[in-house]
């Protein structure tokens, strides 16, 4: 399978900002071809430990089920205009993509 993990920093840090984006993860980045899991939401607030990297704001996390739908999702026409609606929103956005496997 293929984790692919986005943290996206919104502009001014605004929370209002933030919660329009998980939105429109949810409109733009549900239900597309091989998806095996979806979650998009808010840094958690609470962890603030050495290890945290708290330099983030909406973490979206989809898990493929394989390369092949990963990357016809990175063309898809859903996912492109949620790029195309959202990238002046944020300020700065990360991508880890790993191939992963369950249990």
């Amino acid at each position: 399978m293929l984790s692919h993990q986005v943290f996206f920093t919104v502009k001014g840090r605004e929370r209002q900002r933030a919660e329009n984006l998980v939105a429109a993860c949810k409109q733009y980045l549900t239900g597309h071809p091989g998806t095996v899991f979806f979650a998009a939401g808010l840094r958690a607030d609470g962890y603030e430990r050495p290890v945290n990297d708290l330099d983030y704001d909406v973490a979206l996390n989809i898990v493929f089920d394989t390369r092949e739908n990963h990357d016809a999702y990175q063309e898809a026409e859903r996912h492109l205009q949620f790029i195309d609606e959202q990238m002046d929103h944020w300020q700065t956005v990360r991508v880890f993509d790993a191939e992963v496997e369950s249990e």
